[in-house]
Formats: C-alpha cells, structure tokens, sequence
C-alpha cells in the first residue's frame, strides 16, 4: 500500500520569492546546498540531490501551488512515481509550506523526515541570510 503523509514549515521568505527559488536551477541548489537542475515550465524534468531525485512539473500556480511527479534512484522499476503537492501561503514571518507528498512506495518511511533534514531546515537557514 502507498504511503502519503503532509508536513508543513514557515519559511522566512515570500510565497513568491520561495516559488521562484524552488523552480530555478541555481536557486534550488543553494536553498538545499545540493545539486539541482529543475525548470518553471509545466512538463518540464527536474533533477534534485545530485540526481537521487527526479521528476517532472505537472502543475504550477506561481507563487501558490506546485505539483510535481518524484521517483527516488531506489524505487523499483515497477513502482509508480510519487507525487509533491506544495502550496505556499503568506503568514507571520514568511510563507507557510504545506507539502503533501503521496503514491510514495511500501518501504519508503523515511520521506517524512527527509522533507524537514534535506528540504525545511536548510531552507530556512538560506533565507534568513538573505
């Protein structure tokens, strides 16, 4: 059975700036501090953590919504790409993340963490920099 799960975090930025940042090459790659090759057009690949993740854009809603299609370099050839919903909203003292991520194969738990280590805290140490 698939697993899903929603996490959250307030980002130190705007919707908008975060939103960009997330869908540009350079930008993903120093908010993460890995290597990313992503692009802002809907179908577009992208690439993240020096190639352990990859997918491609299915929707995208500037400075609100982002759906994307994920499959990590261990997922069995049969298993079905999973799925990256983030919305963005204003709130106090930045832009509340809200991702939800789902169809993510059996024996595939450490997602949730993942999101928080790899994604939240190095996010929010880049923008408060800025």
């Amino acid at each position: 059975m698939a697993i899903e799960f929603t996490v959250g975090a307030v980002i130190p930025t705007s919707p908008q700036t975060l939103y960009e940042t997330w869908l540009d090459s350079d930008g993903h790659s120093r908010m993460t501090g890995s290597p990313a090759h992503v692009s802002a057009v809907v179908g577009e690949t992208f690439d993240a953590w020096d190639g352990y993740i990859s997918g491609r854009n299915l929707e995208l809603d500037p400075g609100r919504r982002i759906l994307q299609s994920w499959r990590g370099a261990d997922y069995a050839a049969s298993a079905e790409d999973s799925r990256v919903e983030i919305i963005l909203e204003p709130a106090a003292g930045g832009t509340r993340v809200t991702l939800h991520h789902s169809n993510i194969p059996d024996g595939h738990t450490t997602h949730e963490a993942g999101w928080g280590t790899h994604y939240f805290e190095p996010m929010k140490k880049h923008f408060a920099q800025q």
